[in-house]
């Protein structure tokens, strides 16, 4: 089992979430954040260093079963993208290892909670 964390343009939700859908990967959780990544450096202005705002951007946090890693990254990957070769603030895609899931309803745990 894996999670799957992305952070990708605001913008980019609705057309990444279809990808996910067309491959059958319908359970995700959604957060709106803010970072700052390579987007731009800090300027001086009159003399002082200015460090840039943070950008809202959304987290999707999606856990699989390891058969569905490829198929639930590539969507992203294909989705979250600017254009065909990609820009800088498109964002991330994290894969970490699930130690377990257990759903509450049925205590069910493991692949089949998820």
């Amino acid at each position: 089992m894996k999670l799957i964390t992305a952070i990708i343009r605001e913008s980019k939700l609705d057309e990444v979430r279809e990808a996910l859908i067309e491959n059958e990967i319908t359970r995700i959780t959604i957060v709106r954040v803010s970072g700052h990544g390579q987007q731009k450096e800090a300027d001086i202005y009159r003399g002082k260093k200015v460090v840039p705002n943070l950008t809202p951007k959304v987290k999707i946090e999606i856990a699989v079963n390891d058969e569905f890693v490829d198929i639930t990254v590539n969507a992203i990957l294909r989705a979250a993208k600017s254009n065909s070769t990609g820009a800088v603030g498109d964002g991330k895609i994290f894969i970490s290892n699930l130690e377990e899931c257990i759903r509450i309803r049925t205590e069910e745990t493991g692949n089949k909670a998820i």
